[in-house]
């Protein structure tokens, strides 16, 4: 592009973090964070206790829930784009509603609704992922401290709380940290459904530093949007694992 003329030193980093879309991008990123964190963990975790052990059809009921992480975002996003069609003959999620006398909605069209729909679509693509997670965590659960437990009296509550949750906190650590920096990260699903749209409703931090690097070529400002993303993850980084180290050396 050429040789560097103007220095513009911290501008950039002024101007984003006074922005007020970038700090749009920032409060949608967090919230698909939160919402992977309380939602979409604790819907794996349950998963894999259901399917873990003991179930019949189990591994068929496995493949089935991990099947979606295997496709690419691209084809994801498009399949899910074509599920979300406002249009009843051509989307067929409004196609299931319109047939139960329900009111269609413009999924991906409207600013209360797109965050949730792609959070939806992330949730179904990766829950998969952290299911089998959680499932090597509990076939690494020695069988006799369970059958010492239930010979003690132990009901099913107290066995998950006080011995199944315990013994899976390192695999529990290992998703959260996973979670939150794929949250941070995610760009394709919401760039080809969405695009940040509508009015910056769907924008997240990595497809508002594409939008300025490679579609109108600010490269600067992009170069520095990403900068601030690479902090933020570094700050997260950096902190989890000091918290991890901590509370291992209590354990």
């Amino acid at each position: 592009m050429g040789p560097a003329e103007d220095f513009t030193g911290f501008e950039n980093i002024k101007n984003i973090i006074t922005n007020n879309i970038f700090l749009k991008a920032v409060g949608n990123s967090f919230t698909i964070v939160a919402l992977s964190l309380f939602v979409q963990l604790p819907l794996g975790l349950f998963l894999a206790i259901l399917f873990g052990r003991g179930l019949r059809g189990r591994a068929f009921f496995r493949t089935i829930f991990f099947l979606p992480y295997v496709l690419s975002e691209a084809i994801t996003a498009v399949l899910w784009r074509i599920l979300y069609n406002p249009e009843p003959s051509r989307g067929f999620i409004n196609a299931v509603l319109q047939a139960m006398g329900l009111e269609t909605k413009a999924w991906l069209g409207e600013t209360n609704l797109v965050l949730i729909s792609i959070f939806v679509v992330l949730t179904w693509k990766y829950i998969g992922f952290h299911m089998l997670l959680y499932i090597t965590g509990l076939q690494n659960i020695p069988r006799d401290v369970e059958e010492a437990a239930l010979i003690d009296g132990v009901n099913k509550r107290q066995m998950f709380t006080y011995i199944t949750l315990p013994l899976l906190a390192g695999t529990i650590r290992t998703s959260v940290y996973l979670s939150v920096l794929g949250s941070l990260q995610v760009f394709a699903i919401v760039w080809i459904m969405t695009k940040g749209g509508p009015v910056n409703a769907s924008e997240v931090l990595s497809t508002y530093m594409y939008r300025f690097s490679f579609v109108r070529f600010q490269l600067g400002y992009g170069a520095a949007v990403a900068i601030v993303m690479l902090i933020i993850a570094l700050i997260f980084s950096i902190t989890y694992m000091s918290f991890v180290r901590r509370t291992e050396h209590i354990v």
